[in-house]
């Protein structure tokens, strides 16, 4: 029995969406699902069940940061039988050329979090989308033309770091932009032997500095979810 998650054998479909705002995947079933049910209302973190262009898939929110995603993904797997977990979230950007409301496919997670420094005993490892699923939604965009970017981006342990200029290391070497849960994602679904993907809206920039309301992101978010859904 999951310790987090409340929903019944069979509740949730073999592809997940996750949104890190609990709320957001409500929203995502709302608005984008027929016949929703929801499975899980365990500590607010909102889960849902519907239909998708007649496929069957489920939505659910994570939390933030890297431990919060990987005790929900590591159940959502071993408990529930998931096969593929894409999660859908913002962003900030750490280049000049990722804009607001941009896309982007993350190809790989570098992080600051000591989660996989402790699981390796110190040694580096690279959190990797499963290709399966990163080629599809590269195919999915295009058939769409849904520009995108595609690469490096950074999970951070920390939202408000006390280095206000710390992410100008990261853009030198080519990192896209920074999210808090990719790299925890990526390494449960490597090492339980599924499939996973992260398709991330910017919604502000570190570089000019603008921001979207919690609004515009709402409403941003459609090429993202076109994206994402079409994976199901």
């Amino acid at each position: 029995m999951s310790v987090h998650i409340g929903a019944k054998q069979g509740e949730i479909a073999e592809t997940i969406l996750l949104p890190g705002d609990p709320l957001r995947a409500k929203w995502i079933a709302e608005t984008y699902l027929t016949d929703p049910f929801c499975f899980n209302k365990v500590r607010g973190m909102y889960g849902y069940t519907g239909y998708y262009k007649g496929n069957r898939i489920s939505t659910m929110g994570t939390g933030m940061g890297v431990p919060s995603v990987s005790i929900y993904a590591n159940e959502l797997i071993s408990e529930y039988g998931v096969k593929n977990l894409i999660r859908v979230g913002s962003a900030g950007s750490y280049q000049a050329d990722v804009k607001i409301r941009d896309i982007v496919i993350a190809m790989s997670a570098s992080s600051n979090s000591g989660v996989n420094e402790l699981r390796f005993g110190g040694a580096d490892y690279a959190p990797t989308a499963n290709f399966d699923l990163f080629i599809k939604a590269v195919e999915i965009a295009n058939q769409k033309n849904i520009p995108f970017k595609a690469g490096n981006i950074f999970s951070s342990d920390e939202f408000y770091e006390d280095n206000i200029k710390a992410f100008e290391k990261w853009s030198k070497f080519g990192v896209l932009c920074v999210e808090m849960e990719t790299a925890g994602l990526y390494t449960v679904a490597a090492k339980l032997n599924v499939k996973a993907l992260t398709i991330l809206t910017i919604s502000d920039s570190l570089i000019t500095k603008e921001k979207l309301s919690s609004e515009e992101r709402e409403r941003s978010f459609d090429q993202m979810m076109e994206i994402a859904l079409e994976l199901a």
